[in-house]
């Protein structure tokens, strides 16, 4: 049976996998998330995730699993960052740059049997999740699923499935079609 999702167990699942190999840390802001690579005041490098929330830490965790190791000594792995508000164009480059990254959060959530959302992050501008953004999630996560999983992708949802008891990952667990409007 699979139970909801607690944030400190994978808080717990996280450090435990990640933290000596990676000097790497995850934990609860109270603000916007953010990945912090070490620095003097903190020896360790921080995944910081949104007020508790397991979404928000699932994302986070995915954006850390695409960067490298050069990216990860950069705070918030060196990447532009635009706020909600964003216009039609600018729109379309975040969501080409999401691909990977949701694609990495919707397997971790369903590793964790946890309802996977996508995100457009563009509220204000009325701008959900474009269609083609979701298929080409979609068709990243099949073909992930089909060629293998990165190290940390694997490593995370091995532990996850494991810790939550959720069977397999195959093409047949994620479903697009209840995300595409009706």
């Amino acid at each position: 049976m699979i139970r909801e999702p607690d944030i400190q167990e994978l808080i717990h699942i996280f450090n435990g996998l990640f933290l000596e190999p990676y000097n790497t840390e995850l934990v609860a802001g109270e603000e916007e998330p953010i990945y912090l690579p070490a620095d003097e005041r903190h020896p360790r490098h921080r995944v910081i995730f949104a007020h508790g929330f397991f979404a928000s830490a699932l994302h986070e965790i995915a954006h850390w699993c695409v960067a490298g190791a050069k990216r990860r000594t950069l705070v918030d792995f060196g990447y532009w960052y635009k706020p909600d508000g964003r216009t039609a164009e600018e729109q379309a480059a975040f969501e080409q740059v999401e691909v990977q990254p949701q694609a990495y959060e919707w397997i971790l959530s369903e590793s964790a049997g946890h309802r996977f959302h996508f995100s457009a992050d563009n509220l204000s501008a009325g701008l959900g999740a474009s269609d083609l953004f979701m298929r080409k999630v979609h068709a990243r996560v099949l073909e992930l699923i089909e060629q293998g999983l990165p190290e940390r992708v694997e490593a995370l949802s091995s532990a996850l499935r494991t810790h939550y008891q959720t069977p397999l990952l195959t093409a047949d667990r994620f479903g697009l079609e209840r995300h595409l409007p009706v």
